[in-house]
């Protein structure tokens, strides 16, 4: 079902991608000073959203104009870290303007030097039309290049021979580059009812370079390998939404429709450094995405019990034009329904308790590759959320929800990137609890936290039982906040995950956990001058990130199955000065 991610209503997931279907490439142009709020949705619950929503999204909305005139950020730290940051905001009596650029430099703790450099350009220039409509042009644009030290082989790492900031493969990197226009409108209509319209065209290319067996199918050239994404996307959003008023209630009406299409050239390379020396699979993939939806909520009995559901129908279109195999062309398509359904209720207003359940279909788009190749596997996956749990707001200072989940996943079909193969999982079901809360502990304090806890995930129709592997089965974050102390601002953050399967069968390979902990600090110096600290893995924790377990072969050796992984950062420092003039 997949997490999606948005910037200003833009999808950030991509399908049919070089290096895996719904890559999200393009969130390395977001700047953190324009970051303005991220709003999460759990589940599958809203038919606004479609493709990749099924275990829910995260919405990131920027900032379309600053506080103050001029806005500049200077950072530097170890491991050779340079940043910056420059905005101007102008005003006027009905427009808004930002133009803002970012750049960054670092070489990490690796052996290798990362050599990692980023430039990105936001900006955008809304007027205010009267009364009470907005319209405003957006854009968006950066790349980003760096050296990799890949994923290395742990048994290699623990036996000595290989330092955890090792490197095994050379050429081994990327680059991005990626360029976005769009506009939008907004318009309250009569009676509370708001339309609302957006569009956008962005332009990519991306190329990754990595090696993950080493030797194990090329014992003289290596399995280094080249991904190539090449893309045109364009995209819409149209929504209408309605409030009503009765006796004794409330509702909201909802109803929209969204298009995504993309073009792109997607090719797999054997290469020598970053020379390519063989051309694997190459194809011109054509796919597109529309939906429409519809939902109503009704708050009924004096506002103490909420009900509603929904409806929304996706399209999905793949057209491949395979320039390797031009057997292996073709036009597929499939429309799937995604039902929703929501109710709660609070019993007593004595006790502000609220009792919930949702229910909702999400689905996930295949890459296209796999859909003209095997025209009878599913098309789509499809990802039924349960959810049934209790809650209580106390405005800001008080507020906790919990909630049992069972999630049931359709078979799927999974095109591998690294090597043009098609893979095929059984049904999948999962099921667990989560717990989240949030607290005031002074006027300047605060507290919230989560865990997520995964009972057992498994495959269905498996014989003996296959488990699903490469997911945590227990997350946990926690923070504490300050605001406004004397000056102070800042944060001291924990995140936390648990070791976890990696092989379906055998429960003896597993990925290891880590526990971390980050603090960041502010604190004006002058009127226009404030210090910035951040100081994150505080303990210098030795850990890992992204783990898998696959056969290698290192040069000279035996195929070995083994996990391979790649380091989390140690202990990191950043010092900035931050200047505001002009403020609004």
């Amino acid at each position: 079902g997949g997490l999606r991610i948005m910037v200003d209503n833009v999808p950030m997931n991509h399908g049919t991608q070089g290096h895996g279907q719904g890559y999200l490439g393009s969130l390395k142009t977001l700047s953190p000073e324009l970051v303005e709020e991220v709003v999460l949705i759990d589940g599958p619950f809203s038919a606004e959203y479609g493709d990749f929503s099924g275990l829910g999204v995260v919405q990131i909305l920027q900032r379309e104009t600053m506080p103050d005139r001029i806005t500049a950020r200077f950072q530097t730290g170890n491991y050779d870290s340079v940043r910056g940051f420059a905005a101007w905001s102008p005003s006027w009596r009905d427009r808004d303007a930002l133009f803002a650029y970012e750049g960054s430099y670092t070489n990490g703790p690796f052996e290798k030097p990362l050599n990692y450099r980023r430039d990105n350009v936001t900006g955008n220039y809304i007027w205010r039309l009267g009364g009470a409509s907005r319209f405003g042009v957006k854009w968006n644009g950066g790349l980003n290049r760096y050296d990799s030290s890949g994923q290395l082989p742990l048994d290699e790492v623990a036996a000595g021979r290989l330092s955890r900031w090792g490197w095994l493969s050379p050429g081994d990197g990327g680059r991005v580059q990626m360029g976005r226009g769009g506009a939008y409108y907004r318009r309250e209509l009569g009676g509370g009812a708001v339309l609302k319209l957006d569009g956008f065209v962005e332009r990519s290319l991306f190329d990754l370079y990595s090696n993950f067996t080493f030797f194990l199918n090329d014992p003289v050239n290596g399995d280094a390998i080249q991904q190539h994404d090449s893309r045109l996307t364009e995209g819409a959003n149209v929504q209408y939404l309605r409030p009503q008023l009765f006796d004794g209630g409330a509702g909201l009406l909802s109803l929209g429709g969204n298009f995504i299409g993309s073009q792109n050239i997607v090719d797999l390379r054997q290469r020598i450094d970053r020379n390519p020396i063989a051309l694997v699979t190459a194809a011109h993939a054509n796919v597109a995405n529309g939906g429409f939806y519809v939902q109503e909520s009704l708050e009924l009995w004096n506002r103490r019990l909420q009900v509603g559901g929904g409806l929304r129908l996706d399209t999905f279109r793949y057209a491949i034009t395979d320039l390797v195999y031009p057997a292996l062309s073709g036009v597929e398509s499939v429309a799937p329904l995604q039902p929703k359904a929501f109710v709660s209720l609070t019993p007593s207003r004595r006790m502000p308790v609220k009792i919930f359940f949702n229910y909702g279909r999400g689905v996930a788009s295949i890459d296209a590759r796999s859909a003209v190749q095997h025209p009878d596997g599913p098309l789509v996956t499809k990802l039924d959320f349960f959810q049934f749990g209790a809650s209580h707001h106390a405005g800001r200072r008080f507020s906790w929800k919990a909630a049992l989940f069972l999630i049931d996943s359709s078979n799927q079909m999974v095109y591998v990137p690294d090597d043009g193969t098609i893979e095929f999982t059984d049904p999948s079901r999962s099921y667990g609890a989560e717990f989240r809360l949030s607290a005031a502990v002074t006027h300047s304090v605060s507290f919230d936290g989560g865990i997520t806890k995964v009972f057992n995930a498994y495959y269905k129709n498996t014989e003996p039982r296959v488990y699903v592997d490469r997911a945590p089965h227990f997350v946990a974050n926690a923070g504490l906040t300050l605001n406004g102390w004397k000056g102070w601002t800042g944060s001291l953050r924990m995140r936390a995950i648990n070791h976890y399967r990696l092989d379906g069968l055998d429960p003896a390979v597993l990925a290891m956990g880590h526990t971390v902990f980050d603090l960041a600090l502010a604190r004006p110096i002058h009127r226009n001058l404030a210090l910035n600290f951040a100081l994150d893995n505080i303990f210098d924790r030795d850990y890992w990130e992204t783990q898998n377990y696959f056969e290698s072969r290192l040069q000279g050796q035996p195929p070995r199955w083994r996990v391979h992984a790649t380091p989390g950062y140690g202990r990191t420092i950043a010092v900035g000065l931050t200047i505001k003039l002009g403020g609004k």
